[in-house]
């Protein structure tokens, strides 16, 4: 059986990246959203805390399959 393998930071960054680019098309901000460094497990990506009105737009958002209002 192959084992799954763990994404690196690179990748982390780059989905980071991609991340922060589809919330911004949706009028979100999540100002914590970044690649956690200080893991000792790699690739890990830190989506930080958000306000209750940025989590209730986010969810609002995904139930309408990623149109922005």
């Amino acid at each position: 059986m192959a084992k799954t393998r763990e994404p690196d930071n690179a990748e982390a960054r780059e989905v980071t990246e991609s991340l922060r680019a589809a919330l911004d098309d949706a009028g979100i901000v999540f100002p914590s959203l970044g690649v956690d460094d200080a893991s000792f497990v790699p690739g890990l990506v830190n989506l930080g805390r958000v306000r209750a009105d940025v989590a209730a737009r986010l969810a609002d958002v995904i139930r309408r399959g990623g149109r922005a209002a």
